[in-house]
């Protein structure tokens, strides 16, 4: 299927379902979160920035998040209520300044809806979580969705891949190589040990006559 703006219509996909917007459209009513707090709460919780984005819809600045370059492994989060959002195994390169991936973790961590805040007609995104503004999709993403998911860093919170083994898995393995050690051990040749000659029949040095 061709992702693009034909007319005044709004057409993306997300997992199975389309979604039509058109412009006048009413936006549709807040949907019911796991995550409700007051705007008091939000605001003591987040950071000023992080608050402007997540709660009050604004846009950081392009190229100013940390999220932008980051090309390790593992999860981004939302920084409002740890919901999984996006994979760094979908995120990509688009030169625009914001960190962007072409499919989220999961066709329901997100939610979207109309917005018509500017000339041209775009979907916003937010986490289905707890409603937290995200950031917006576009259709210019690459395959195998078509989709550009255009997220804020504010928005974020990366949660990198274990570099390293648990405790309990760092003890089982400390416990193998014990017991590999023993075994190796065990099976090693033993030195050929005499036993020594008693004082009495040791032979004694040859006398030297005196010069």
């Amino acid at each position: 299927m061709k992702y693009g703006i034909i007319g005044l219509t709004l057409v993306f996909v997300l997992g199975s379902s389309a979604v039509f917007l058109a412009e006048g459209e009413p936006a549709p009513p807040q949907r019911p979160r796991n995550v409700v707090k007051t705007e008091r709460e939000w605001s003591k919780q987040l950071s000023p920035a992080q608050y402007l984005v997540t709660r009050q819809k604004h846009t950081e600045p392009a190229y100013s998040g940390k999220y932008v370059h980051n090309k390790a492994k593992g999860v981004y989060h939302c920084v409002c209520c740890e919901a999984e959002l996006f994979s760094s195994g979908t995120k990509f390169e688009s030169g625009t300044g914001w960190p962007s991936f072409w499919r989220p973790i999961a066709a329901d961590s997100i939610d979207n809806e109309p917005d018509y805040s500017m000339a041209e007609p775009r979907v916003e995104v937010m986490c289905n979580n707890c409603g937290a503004h995200l950031g917006h999709v576009f259709s210019d993403g690459p395959p195998p969705t078509g989709l550009r998911f255009c997220i804020n860093s504010l928005s974020l919170k990366f949660a990198p891949e274990a570099q390293t083994a648990s405790p309990k898995a760092k003890a089982k393995t400390g416990s193998a190589l014990s017991k590999a050690k023993a075994s190796k051990e065990a099976t090693k040749p033993k030195p050929d040990t005499k036993t020594p000659a008693p004082e009495g029949d040791k032979p004694k040095p040859e006398a030297k006559s005196p010069k």
